[in-house]
């Protein structure tokens, strides 16, 4: 009989002796994800809410991500339960919602990840999740290798930590720093003081809590005081940004030879 596959993910979430370390998939591309895979990344984020991967590109990108030491953490497009079901279906584990504000809010959103009796969630005996339909106590079991992340992108919503927290089955919160500084009146500022204030309380009131948080940054350095801090899991760029940058040196550095060799007559 086929198992239903373990979620380490949501294991290392409640192993304090792990950080897990990760990125964000924004190319769509099941070929970078699966390359991204072998890199050395702990998870990847599919990120489903502003890039334009829709269900069947999103399996395409589980498959390509399955076949890696990686895991896959889903974030999806919106607090919708029937995305939700949607992306359970298609063999998701680990979902994050955005923008959750309030203890409603982050209800909801765990209601849409379980079946009646705790939840809202649809009801299919065969699809991709269910190993299609070979796990035989799927309905019973799919509960346990859930992992729910809450995402908080708001003053109001961090103001809100505690009773969200205390939602069932969360599994872990994610501070949004980028709609964070928006908010705050700090757009494209992250390490503006007040935000980074507001970061630091908090991972601090996430631990008082025993709940654990991740954040994303932009450079390992950023990231790396993150961690210091107390942040249970991190991640760090993309895909996209990590293609980017490199593309960017070597131009510049291709780019500065040849200014240097007109500059001095040799071609």
């Amino acid at each position: 009989m086929t198992t239903l596959p373990k979620n380490r993910f949501k294991q290392w979430l409640s192993d304090p002796a792990k950080v897990p370390v990760g990125t964000w998939l924004m190319t769509a591309s099941p070929n970078v994800a699966e390359a991204i895979g072998w890199a050395g990344f702990d998870f990847l984020v599919l990120d489903m809410e502003h890039v334009p991967v829709d269900v069947p590109q999103a399996i395409a990108i589980m498959q390509a991500v399955a076949g890696t030491p990686a895991e896959l953490v889903v974030r999806l497009p919106w607090n919708d339960p029937v995305m939700v079901k949607r992306v359970l279906d298609s063999g998701a584990q680990s979902l994050m919602f955005p923008y959750v504000q309030n203890a409603e809010e982050a209800r909801r959103a765990v209601r849409s990840t379980r079946y009646p009796g705790k939840g809202s969630r649809g009801v299919a005996a065969v699809h991709r999740a269910s190993r299609y339909g070979t796990v035989a106590d799927y309905l019973q079991r799919a509960d346990e290798e859930l992992a729910v992340i809450l995402q908080l992108e708001t003053p109001e919503a961090l103001a809100e930590m505690a009773s969200i927290a205390a939602v069932g089955d969360v599994d872990a919160l994610f501070v949004g720093p980028g709609d964070l500084s928006a908010a705050m009146g700090h757009i494209g500022e992250i390490r503006h003081p007040e935000v980074q204030a507001a970061i630091a309380a908090a991972v601090a009131e996430s631990r008082r809590l025993g709940l654990p948080c991740g954040i994303v940054g932009a450079e390992p350095g950023l990231v790396g005081d993150y961690r210091d801090q107390g942040f249970g899991f991190v991640a760090v760029g993309s895909d996209m940004s990590l293609m980017m940058s490199r593309a960017k040196e070597y131009v510049a550095a291709l780019k500065g030879q040849v200014a240097e060799a007109t500059d001095s007559g040799v071609y």
